[in-house]
């Protein structure tokens, strides 16, 4: 049986869920979906600037989840980039930060967990 997944820390939902080529139509088959804890990553890592062993510790998980989440958002938003198709910030399994942690942002986000 598989180990049930952490819920993952964010710091907050974008504000914002839909990107893409604004000379496309938006199709069903025309949409790559990122998560928040996706969109979180890479929040964290390319524009605060923290390493992958910050961004877990803000994130309460470990150093290796946070490699694949980041490999994985990278790579959507490079077919993304490439195929000219929309990505769409949705779901996942979160809780937003209540700033009642040492390690978390400190900017006291209501608490959400999904």
């Amino acid at each position: 049986m598989a180990r049930p997944r952490k819920c993952r820390r964010v710091c907050r939902v974008p504000e914002k869920t839909l990107y893409g080529p604004l000379e496309t139509s938006i199709e069903k088959n025309n949409i790559i979906l990122v998560t928040v804890e996706e969109y979180e990553v890479v929040r964290l890592i390319d524009l605060v600037g923290l390493t992958q062993e910050e961004c877990a510790t803000r994130m309460d998980v470990a150093r290796t989840s946070i490699q694949r989440l980041y490999i994985d958002a990278r790579r959507k938003m490079a077919e993304s980039f490439i195929n000219g198709k929309f990505l769409k910030i949705e779901g996942g399994n979160y809780t937003v930060c209540t700033g009642e942690n040492i390690n978390c942002c400190g900017n006291k986000c209501v608490k959400r967990c999904l």
